[in-house]
Formats: C-alpha cells, sequence, structure tokens
C-alpha cells in the first residue's frame, strides 16, 4: 500500500517514459519537461508505452525514493491533457484510482467543500 501524505502536488507525466531510466535520468525529465525541480516534495509519475508498468519518483525529505509497478495482465488509464503538454496534475484520490484500476473518465466526483487559496 503506497501512503502519499496530504498536501502533496502530483505529477504525471503524459508521454511514454522509458522506465529503465532511474533516479538522475527521471530528474532530467521533471527538469527539462515539467520545468520543476524534483527535490519539491512532488510527485511524478511516469508510464511506459504499453501502460502495463508504472514508476514514482518523490522526494522523501532526506532522499529519492522510486515506485515501481508492473501489471501482470491489463494496462493503466492514459491520461491526456492537450492544454499543459507532457504533463497533468492529479490528488491522491485519483492516484489511488488510477493505480487501482479504476478509469478516472466513468468515475464521478461527488461535489465537496474546496477551499480557495
Amino acid at each position: 500500500m503506497l501512503s502519499i501524505p496530504g498536501g502533496v502536488s502530483i505529477f504525471v507525466h503524459t508521454r511514454p517514459t522509458d522506465l529503465r531510466k532511474s533516479f538522475d535520468g527521471l530528474c532530467g525529465i521533471i527538469r527539462n519537461e515539467f520545468g520543476r525541480e524534483p527535490l519539491d516534495g512532488s510527485l511524478y509519475l511516469f508510464l511506459n508505452g504499453r501502460r502495463d508498468r508504472v514508476k514514482l519518483l518523490w522526494w522523501d525529505r532526506d532522499g529519492l525514493a522510486i515506485w515501481y509497478k508492473r501489471l501482470e495482465a491489463g494496462t493503466f488509464e492514459s491520461l491526456r491533457d492537450a492544454g499543459e503538454g507532457a504533463k497533468v496534475e492529479i490528488d491522491a484520490t485519483e492516484l489511488a484510482l488510477l493505480l487501482g484500476g479504476v478509469s478516472l473518465g466513468s468515475a464521478q466526483r461527488r461535489k465537496r467543500y474546496r477551499r480557495v487559496a
């Protein structure tokens, strides 16, 4: 089970990624394509071309951590957002649904209070 602290931003790289990349290679993608710093405390999610593997990179206050999952059958949902280019931001609930195999398009979010910053 993956536990994400509250308030962590989660970014999905929407283009297929070579998951042979490790810490340094994924940090390069974050800097070059996201325009962000990998050590900012955000969680970054990468999918391979077949969408049957996912890798998450996260700065855990004192070091980088990688979480990797390979599906034995099926695929992860493909996220596309034409306005954002190579990245989409999701929340922890959407991440849990994505990793659990639930389609984000068919899952309906019920109305909740959201504080405007």
